[in-house]
């Protein structure tokens, strides 16, 4: 008896934690990188919508890899229409295991970009993603994908 309550508390609590944030996704899309070999001039780019500058965003860059990507890490070059920026992230952890979400053979791995975002016009964005490794051949990505998510 002590476990079924238990069980609905928790049940109740983690439903309430879900609906008590709501945000709402305004674009989500990927790009697949030919043959998993994404070329230092390749230039993977984005368009999304922005229809409402009352409320905030957080912008993601998703990563999906296969477990021949060679390195911990990654530098990524981003080039959107507010600034030009490099970041660095990893892949994995310092014993070698994947960070990310394992999916049918691939790992994705979501990037925070923007936190907090304010849009001061409404219209379409854009955003450049190109890698700034020093392969110029860069082995094991599968997707880009860029998620825009409103936040109230």
């Amino acid at each position: 008896m002590k476990i079924k309550v238990i069980g609905y508390w928790l049940l109740v609590t983690g439903c309430l934690a879900f609906t008590s944030c709501k945000n709402d996704i305004v674009y989500s899309q990927f790009a697949s990188i030919p043959s998993e070999k994404w070329h230092v001039d390749s230039v993977v780019n984005f368009d999304y919508p922005i229809a409402d500058t009352n409320v905030h965003y957080q912008t993601l860059v998703y990563v999906r890899h296969t477990e021949r990507y060679p390195y911990q890490n990654m530098w990524l070059f981003i080039d959107n229409d507010q600034h030009r920026d490099t970041i660095e992230f990893y892949l994995a952890d310092d014993r070698g295991q994947w960070l990310g979400d394992k999916h049918h053979g691939f790992i994705e791995m979501p990037v925070l970009l923007e936190e907090n975002q304010h849009f001061a016009d409404t219209g379409t964005y854009h955003i450049a993603i190109q890698h700034a490794m020093r392969d110029s051949l860069l082995r094991g990505i599968t997707d880009i994908g860029v998620e825009v998510v409103k936040i109230e």
